[in-house]
Parts: C-alpha cells; structure tokens; sequence
C-alpha cells in the first residue's frame, strides 16, 4: 500500500548514513523511479524535511523525527469498538491479535490520553452463544495473505465428511459464526465453509492461480447475482 511506503521511505531515509537515490529507492520498494519521485513530492508536501540533489540522492534532516500517534477521541472509540467487535466474533488467535494492537497503540499515547481509549463508551455484544472451532484458523490466515491453495477436511450440512481444495478468498465473521469463502475446485464455484465444520486445514504450496482481488470482485458478482435470482448461497 502507498501509505505503508511512505512510511517506510522517512524511516529508511531516517536511518541512512548517506544520501540514498531514487533507483535504490525503486529497487528497494519494487516500483518505478517516476513512482518514487511521485512519493518524495508527496512527502515533502507534508513538511517532511527531505533535501535530493540530482545525482547525489535524498537525505532527511537529522533533527526530524517522526511525530507519536495521534488520535482523536472518536477514533480512539472507534479502534476499541473494533478491537471489542473482533473479541465478540473472531478465533482465539485473531482476537489476540487485536488486543496485541489495542496494547501497541495504547503504549504510543500519551499518558493523559490512554484513559480515553481504555473507556471507550462503544460495545458490540453478542447475544448468541459463542462459536468453537476444532482448528486453529491461523494456516487459513497464512493461506489468504500468501494466496495459496488450502486442503480442507470438512463435514458439510448432511453431516457428510468430504475434502476439498479450494482457493480461499475471505474469511467472513458474523455473530453466529465464521465462513471461508472460496473456490471450490470439487465443485467448479464459488462455495461459504463454515470454520467450525472444518476437521483440517492443510495449506498447499501451490498458489491460487488468480489474483484474490480479482476472485473477491468475481464472488462480490457471483452474490450480486444470486440475490437477484433469489437463490440462496452455496454451501
């Protein structure tokens, strides 16, 4: 993402004994030198102190140092109500994950303003009972940030048992329970995979043969176009 580049060129600049040029900044971020021209403009912009020199390279002033955190109070609810919404619907392992966030950001804050994101006034209970998964959901995870295929041991709705490779394209968490959204190879369609009828997941070496933004824009479609027929989701 061009946010998180950004961030990383002031904090390689930031650490960089010598000027650094765009070409080592193009190899560095896998993007074209006129992408990083584009980016040094922006930063400066900004007020970020970046001096370039054709031929020499960018360097950053050596007293600048990058602001802490700010946030203002509706953000700050607004992060805990979403840390406090993934504890109501997520797996063990994510809800971790976010309050490892909530912890991270709260350390960045200024004392007198910790308070305001530890009382946040905004709540997302959950009425139904909570959803047990028999596998730790962290393999899917990997699978859907590297895009590779998955192997799941599943027992579908009849209480069959069956296995299934599937390109998986999103996890799903509502109130009653997480679904896998995916590519069922077995079934040439798109299919939803309750996380608590999964027996196993194996994570495959192979990846996905399409970009999982192209398939989340073809199963978005693929919906649109059920709801329209008033057929109900494939299972």
């Amino acid at each position: 993402m061009r946010a998180q580049r950004l961030l990383e060129i002031v904090t390689l600049l930031r650490r960089a004994r010598r000027p650094v040029t765009a070409a080592q900044l193009s190899e560095r971020f896998e993007v074209s030198v006129r992408t990083v021209y584009r980016d040094v403009v922006s930063l400066q912009s900004t007020g970020i102190p970046i001096r370039g020199e054709a031929g020499v390279g960018y360097q950053l002033s050596r007293d600048y140092d990058l602001p802490p955190l700010m946030f203002t109070p509706a953000e700050l609810e607004a992060l805990m109500l979403g840390a406090r919404l993934v504890a109501s619907r997520a797996d063990a392992q994510t809800t971790k994950d976010a309050e490892d966030a909530i912890a991270k950001i709260r350390e960045a804050l200024p004392r007198d303003r910790r308070e305001e994101l530890e009382h946040a006034p905004l709540f997302a209970p959950r009425f139904s009972p909570p959803v047990e998964d028999s596998i730790d959901l962290t393999p899917l995870r990997e699978a859907l940030r590297r895009e590779h295929k998955v192997w799941l041991s599943y027992r579908d709705a009849k209480g069959d048992l069956t296995s299934r490779s599937v390109w998986p394209i999103s996890i799903g968490f509502f109130d009653g329970g997480r679904s896998l959204v995916a590519w069922c190879e077995l079934r040439e369609g798109f299919r939803a995979f309750r996380t608590d009828r999964m027996l196993a997941v194996t994570k495959s070496n192979d990846r996905v043969p399409e970009r999982r933004q192209a398939l989340l824009a073809r199963w978005k479609e693929h919906v649109s176009d059920e709801i329209r027929k008033g057929s109900p989701a494939p299972r």
